[in-house]
């Protein structure tokens, strides 16, 4: 997908109801107060002896810098919030509510901006060294940890 796409569907995703309850269809998953979407994704690494990654994580790294300065464009600079911090999940590792948790589970940081009612957030996902990247989109209305 071009950015121009990628801004077309954040776009349809901030006119769209929420769910009532969750939902998980392909690329999307949403639920009371959120949509997530992934946007694209590379391939898996398992049989890669490193240059695949590399190149991969170049290659989504540039697709969420050309979405980020285009969200930026439209709603100021956003603001970087961690998702690896203890803070977020307490002592004790107590549940977040979600799209936060399904997010803390792939990406350590994201970028979000207030839009109108709703936070819309980008990222990028894929902790594990076999894991693919995935560029992801969520808009919410509930509020960051």
């Amino acid at each position: 997908m071009t950015t121009a796409q990628h801004l077309d569907l954040i776009d349809r995703l901030r006119a769209q109801c929420f769910s009532a309850g969750p939902v998980r269809l392909g690329r999307h998953s949403g639920g009371p107060g959120y949509h997530l979407v992934a946007l694209g994704e590379t391939r898996d690494f398992w049989d890669d002896d490193g240059t695949g990654r590399v190149e991969a994580a170049e290659e989504i790294e540039a697709a969420y810098e050309a979405l980020a300065r285009a969200l930026s464009g439209r709603w100021g600079e956003p603001q970087v919030f961690t998702l690896d911090s203890p803070a977020i999940h307490g002592p004790d590792r107590t549940r977040i509510p979600q799209p936060w948790e399904e997010l803390s589970a792939g990406a350590r940081e994201v970028s979000l901006w207030r839009a109108e009612d709703r936070w819309l957030v980008i990222c990028v996902a894929g902790r594990g060294e076999t894991d693919p990247y995935v560029l992801m989109v969520g808009i919410t209305v509930t509020d960051p940890p």
